[in-house]
């Protein structure tokens, strides 16, 4: 049969992208929320003089504020490792583990307290929903990933098959194995390692194990990816009842 190419790919789409995929503001939210008050308390700080005294009076009087100090720098870990003058320390940001004036090093050093002192004009409520807006954009590929299931999830339905019927979702090798009484061991290594598909679609004379992904550029994992698959295709080319796709 021959291949048209160039009506192939003008079926090719840009993006697969809804309106919920930039960001997941429900989840920003609620990060927020649940340091709303420990912020609030910090916010006191705002426009200090003697920012340092101001510090640790403030965090001795509420230590719980510490806990809200690495989101400012855009982190969720709650331990912080610098390199000072050729020694690791480790800040705990959940449980004092140096004394103040070491916190008062790292706020200076890391520039928090220039922050807090000239930069801050709002509060820091504002300051950390827009800090976890742009950490969430790092959500992005696994929403994506997840759009692109969706969308091949919608287009298997619209053929006429059944969740849990006539195809399964995030399916491991041996189970499809134990449910079909089929021999995918050129896939597993002879059992070795384990492979999950996205789907799987049974008909009645074909097992199907379906990958999807979405790609809008290319690049080294893509490169990986089509790797792993063609090996995948190879490796099941002589089975008789099942097909990789």
């Amino acid at each position: 049969m021959k291949r048209v190419f160039n009506d192939w790919f003008s079926l090719f789409r840009s993006s697969i992208a809804d309106y919920r995929y930039y960001v997941d503001f429900d989840k920003v939210y609620a990060n927020v929320d649940s340091i709303k008050v420990q912020l609030n308390i910090l916010n006191s700080l705002k426009g200090s003089r003697n920012i340092e005294k101001d510090f640790t009076d403030l965090t001795e009087l509420y230590p719980e504020v510490l806990s809200c100090i690495p989101i400012l720098l855009a982190k969720r870990e709650k331990e912080i490792e610098v390199l000072d003058n050729g020694q690791l320390l480790c800040y705990d940001f959940h449980k004092q583990n140096y004394d103040l004036k070491q916190y008062c090093r790292f706020m200076q050093e890391t520039g928090l307290f220039e922050l807090l002192q000239n930069h801050v004009y709002g509060s820091l409520v504002d300051y950390v929903t827009g800090v976890e807006t742009g950490l969430d954009s790092n959500g992005r590929k696994n929403r994506g990933g997840h759009l692109m299931e969706n969308l091949v999830e919608c287009y298997l339905q619209k053929a006429g098959h059944k969740k849990e019927q006539s195809y399964y979702k995030e399916v491991y090798i041996h189970e499809i194995e134990q449910k079909w009484d089929i021999d995918l061991s050129v896939i597993s290594n002879q059992g070795k390692t384990e492979k999950r598909f996205d789907f799987v679609l049974k008909t009645g004379t074909m097992i199907y194990g379906i990958e999807t992904n979405f790609y809008g550029s290319g690049g080294s994992k893509l490169n990986e990816t089509a790797r792993s698959y063609k090996n995948i295709a190879l490796e099941t080319q002589g089975l008789q009842d099942f097909t990789f796709v």
